[in-house]
């Protein structure tokens, strides 16, 4: 059996993707994992992969964390399994490609309550958790859409935007408690999300994107050293840092709408 050689971690949207990843990096560090998400199977099958590579212990928890009460159900299933994570990665999220106006808004809402409500939800119990048990560390995984307007994705641009400031602010609050808090803002990156989003005629996923598993070996690392924000696509860090600020903001915005577009 692997020589542990660090924390407990949470991993929301563990099922494919970035998440995969991060349980598998974690895993090889000698990390047990609570892994979570919808797909109940794709969950059992993660489990046994990295408990018998890494000889770790994996806990599978499937629920859908963008029902009502959904991040509350993890919480209570956690609470029930008597773990306390000294890590949370809040990687669960979602997009949806069109026009604000012609979309279902039952499906904005529900992106909303995944992006958001249920991120600051398991942010604020665990954090809590944290700061009164010695600390602990919380990544979660922005985009680099959060330093961004974006038509055509103009509700989840506005969630990853929430991310990004709610995750800085609460950096700072928390770390004279002994609990840092890292944003991750990956680009596009080549998973499911274009599929689910309805995205994959767009210019931005014609250009292609990084892999999974090198965006989740950047927040990794960053959150391991304890950073505030990570963004992974070295390019678009420099066009978001010294390019876009000098930019009129509706020029800039209408030229990032034309990337989500075919």
């Amino acid at each position: 059996m692997a020589q542990s050689t660090a924390e407990l971690a949470l991993i929301t949207g563990a099922s494919s993707g970035i998440g995969r990843e991060f349980a598998r990096l974690h895993a090889a560090r000698g990390g047990d994992v609570i892994l979570t998400a919808r797909r109940g199977d794709a969950l059992a099958a993660l489990k046994d992969e990295l408990q018998a590579s890494y000889g770790i212990t994996a806990h599978v928890i499937a629920l859908d964390l963008g029902a009502p009460n959904g991040a509350q159900a993890l919480i209570a299933a956690v609470q029930k399994l008597g773990l306390a994570p000294r890590i949370v990665i809040n990687n669960a999220g979602f997009g949806g490609a069109g026009a604000h106006i012609d979309r279902d808004i039952a499906a904005e809402r529900a992106m909303i309550d995944l992006n958001v409500i249920a991120l600051v939800t398991l942010t604020h119990h665990f954090a809590r958790q944290m700061a009164t048990t010695g600390g602990g560390r919380i990544l979660n995984v922005g985009s680099t859409a959060g330093f961004l307007n974006g038509p055509h994705q103009a509700v989840y641009f506005a969630t990853k935007n929430f991310v990004n400031s709610y995750s800085q602010a609460l950096d700072i609050e928390l770390r004279g408690k002994g609990v840092s808090v890292t944003l991750l803002a990956p680009g596009y990156v080549e998973t499911e999300f274009a599929q689910v989003a309805d995205l994959t005629q767009t210019k931005m996923v014609k250009a292609g994107g990084a892999t999974a598993r090198a965006t989740a070996q950047a927040g990794y690392d960053a959150m391991m050293a304890g950073r505030a924000v990570k963004i992974s696509d070295a390019k678009l860090a420099f066009m978001i840092n010294w390019i876009f600020p000098l930019l009129p903001r509706r020029m800039l915005a209408k030229m990032v709408g034309q990337t989500q577009l075919p």
